[in-house]
């Protein structure tokens, strides 16, 4: 495959998707300012109904048309992408769906995988899945588009789309699987997981769970904190003290920075990678269920009503909202950028700066194996 220098790209339309890319840029925008600019861009062409695709559910035309486009721009940026078919089934539904794999680089290098699922839920409700999952998407996008000039020497960089992550992590189970039989699993350094970044109150960083998830065969499983760290070190570096990523303190069932198994990270820790997983929440929040981080934001809007000085609903026994953002009618562009404005794009571009850090600088905060 040719590779040509990403920012070199003429301007097109994806002609099903009736998307433009930007096609003028300032000669003096560093790498950095061009990508957050862009992964704002990406994440209206994924989640805006108007602008780009909207909702994407698991098995639907727009989930294929989503992992299209997915692929259309990782080819755009010279990446060597290849589809991964898979069929799934989930209670009594069935499906076909797919994983979308980018790469540049050398596979025989300990490899930092970055992945994000990138089909949505609820559309029932009015949700488009702005920020779960097409935060997450948007940014890995920027992401990639960046590195393609920045590849680190000592380790090699992959990219996953994870296709019917919410209908029970097919998409990731499937991808760990095929890994494992091509006895390829232990080539994996480490695996961050971007799973709604924006949105919520603040973003945090965690390990998996320190206890082995239920699915797990507990002598495979790995928790250890090793890429959690290094993330949280690139967030100070990047961001200072006051914005860094946030390591949620000692809850009851979740011990301190850790998460549990609702999400792509957690194939890859019951196969033994190290993982780190990113998300917008708010763990100080007593939610439905205790403090586990489901409640994303206090915000009087996400709340029948909101209990300040508790940190809780006025009311459990009434409560209907429970501060959620993620499947409900405020997962979209619209109704995040009235509630939250500017947080959405703010905590998008932080997230793309921390990964650019990371991932072309990975021996300055990580250990080779």
């Amino acid at each position: 495959m040719k590779y040509f220098h990403p920012l070199a790209l003429p301007c097109f339309l994806t002609s099903s998707l009736l998307l433009v890319t930007p096609c003028s840029l300032a000669a003096n925008q560093t790498n950095t300012d061009i990508n957050e600019k862009r992964a704002y861009t990406y994440l209206k062409q994924l989640a805006s109904p108007t602008e780009g695709i909207g909702a994407r559910e698991a098995g639907t035309e727009k989930e294929q048309q989503t992992a299209s486009y997915i692929k259309t721009m990782f080819e755009k940026f010279g990446y060597q992408v290849t589809e991964q078919n898979f069929s799934f089934k989930s209670g009594k539904m069935e499906g076909e769906s797919k994983n979308i794999i980018a790469q540049w680089g050398d596979s025989t290098k300990p490899t930092i995988i970055l992945g994000a699922h990138y089909d949505s839920t609820a559309m029932k409700t009015g949700s488009m899945g702005a920020t779960d999952n097409g935060a997450g998407v948007a940014a890995m996008l920027a992401i990639a588009e960046a590195l393609t000039t920045q590849l680190p020497k000592n380790y090699n960089i992959r990219f996953v789309a994870f296709g019917a992550e919410e209908i029970g992590l097919k998409g990731s189970n499937h991808y760990v699987s095929d890994l494992s039989a091509r006895n390829e699993i232990g080539n994996i350094a480490a695996m961050i997981n971007f799973d709604t970044i924006a949105g919520g109150d603040k973003v945090y960083v965690h390990s998996a769970h320190s206890t082995p998830y239920k699915r797990c065969k507990s002598d495979e499983y790995n928790s250890d904190t090793s890429m959690r760290n290094a993330l949280l070190s690139a967030s100070i570096n990047v961001l200072g003290e006051d914005n860094k990523y946030v390591i949620h303190p000692d809850y009851a069932g979740y011990p301190e920075g850790v998460t549990g198994s609702w999400s792509d990270h957690a194939s890859f820790a019951c196969a033994g990678v190290p993982i780190a997983y990113v998300e917008s929440t708010n763990f100080s929040i007593n939610g439905k269920d205790g403090f586990d981080g489901y409640s994303q934001s206090t915000k009087e809007k996400l709340w029948t009503c909101y209990d300040q000085k508790n940190a809780t609903a006025c009311d459990k026994k009434t409560e209907k909202n429970w501060g959620n953002i993620w499947h409900t009618q405020f997962d979209r562009l619209d109704q995040l950028n009235e509630i939250f404005p500017g947080r959405v794009k703010q905590q998008l571009d932080n997230n793309v700066d921390v990964l650019i850090e990371l991932l072309t600088n990975p021996d300055k905060y990580l250990s080779l194996k």
